[in-house]
C-alpha cells in the first residue's frame, strides 16, 4: 500500500508518500480499505515536532492521522465477521496511522456509516463533529439567543453556525477575509463580518440594534475574542475551545479580568477534555458524542464543510491549514 510517512519532525516537505507493506489486523481489531482520511491542526504540531502538557511526540518513523472512513477489508482473531465489507468510520485516539491506504483500529471503535453520508463527511463528524457537540452541551442555543462564533468558516465553526441557526438563534458569524465571511452569510449567519477588520465590534452592535450577545463561542482567543466578549450582555456566556490566533504552543486561552467579569455578570469557561467528557456522561464519553454527530450529518441538520486534497498531496494540506488557507475540514484521499 501507500502511506505518508514522517521520518524527521520539521517542515511540511517532510511527510513523504512510500510504498510499505500493509498492516495486519491483529485480535479484536479490523482493517480498514481508506476512502477518506482527516487532518487536524494538531497533526501539524506533532509533525513539527511540538509537544504539550497533553500531546508526545510520535516515534519515528510514523504515518500520521486519527481519523479514518473507508470499507473493513479484513477481520483480526476474534471479531465479529458481520463488520466484513461494511461502510465504517473511526477515531483512532492518539494511535497515528491515517494517512495511509489501508489502516488498523480496535472493532470497538467503529461506527457504521449511515446511508448517505459519505466518507469524507463522516471523517469530518467523527472529530470535529465529535467535538462541536461536546462544546454544545455548555450552551444549547434556543429563539431568543444571540450566539457569535468565531472562525465561522472553519470546520466546527461552520457546524456551531448550522446548529444555532436551526434553533432559531440569531447568529453572528466573524471569519478572516471577503471569501471566508460570504460562505458564512450562506451558512445562514444572519451578521456575518471579517473580524481582521477593527471596524467589525461597531458595525455588530449596530446590526443587532439594541440586543446583546447571549453566547460566545470561541476557537481564537486573542484581541478578537476580547472584541466579541464586549458584545456580551447580563448572563452572557464565553465559551472557549481554541485559541488560534496565537498558535498552538505561542500562547494559550485569553486572559480575562475576574472582577470585570463579575461586574458585568458574564462567565468564561473553558470546554475543552475533562469538563466536555463529564457532561456526556456514560461509559465511554466520546463515543457518546461521536453517535450524536453522526446522528446529526445523517438526519441532515450538520453537513460538514469538506476541503479534499489527494494523499499524495498531504503536505500541501498541512502548509494549508498552517497559513489558515482552508475552510471546513481537511481530508485526504487516497
Amino acid at each position: 500500500m501507500h502511506a505518508v510517512r514522517l521520518h524527521a519532525f520539521g517542515p511540511a516537505e517532510n511527510l513523504v508518500l512510500e510504498e510499505t507493506e500493509d498492516p495486519e489486523p491483529g485480535p479484536g481489531q479490523v482493517r480498514i480499505a481508506v476512502a477518506a482520511a482527516g487532518v487536524h491542526l494538531l497533526d501539524t504540531a506533532l509533525r513539527a515536532g511540538m509537544t504539550s502538557a497533553v500531546h508526545t511526540a510520535p516515534a519515528l518513523p510514523t504515518v500520521p492521522g486519527r481519523e479514518v472512513a473507508g470499507t473493513v477489508d479484513a477481520l483480526g482473531e476474534g471479531t465479529d465477521p458481520a463488520w466484513l465489507g461494511k461502510r465504517v468510520v473511526a477515531h483512532l485516539g492518539m494511535v497515528p496511522g491515517g494517512y495511509a491506504e489501508r489502516a488498523v483500529v480496535a472493532a470497538g471503535k467503529l461506527h457504521e456509516l449511515p446511508d448517505g453520508l459519505d466518507e469524507a463527511e463522516a471523517v469530518a463528524m467523527i472529530g470535529t463533529g465529535r467535538t462541536t457537540m461536546g462544546i454544545l452541551q455548555f450552551a444549547e442555543p434556543a429563539p431568543d439567543d444571540v450566539v457569535i462564533v468565531t472562525s465561522a468558516a472553519g470546520g466546527i465553526g461552520q457546524l456551531l453556525v448550522q446548529y444555532a441557526r436551526n434553533a432559531g438563534a440569531t447568529v453572528v458569524g466573524l471569519a478572516g477575509g471577503a471569501a471566508k465571511v460570504a460562505r458564512v452569510r450562506e451558512l445562514g449567519a444572519q451578521i456575518a463580518e471579517d473580524y481582521d477588520d477593527p471596524a467589525w465590534p461597531e458595525r455588530v452592535r449596530t446590526a443587532l440594534d439594541g440586543r446583546t450577545a447571549t453566547v460566545l463561542f470561541d476557537g481564537v482567543g486573542g484581541e478578537r475574542a476580547r472584541a466579541g466578549i464586549g458584545l456580551l450582555g447580563r448572563g452572557g456566556r464565553h465559551l472557549v475551545f481554541g485559541w488560534s490566533s496565537t498558535g498552538l504552543t505561542g500562547g494559550g486561552p485569553l486572559e480575562l479580568d475576574e472582577r470585570e467579569l463579575a461586574e458585568r455578570g458574564i462567565t468564561s469557561v473553558p470546554v475543552l477534555g475533562p469538563p466536555m467528557l463529564e457532561r456526556a456522561g456514560g461509559p465511554d464519553p466520546l463515543r457518546t458524542l461521536e453517535e450524536r454527530s453522526l446522528a446529526e450529518a445523517a438526519a441532515g441538520r450538520m453537513v460538514p464543510a469538506v476541503q479534499r486534497f489527494p494523499l499524495a498531496e498531504a503536505a500541501a494540506a498541512h502548509r494549508a491549514l498552517e497559513t489558515r488557507a482552508t475552510m471546513g475540514k481537511v481530508v485526504l484521499i487516497p
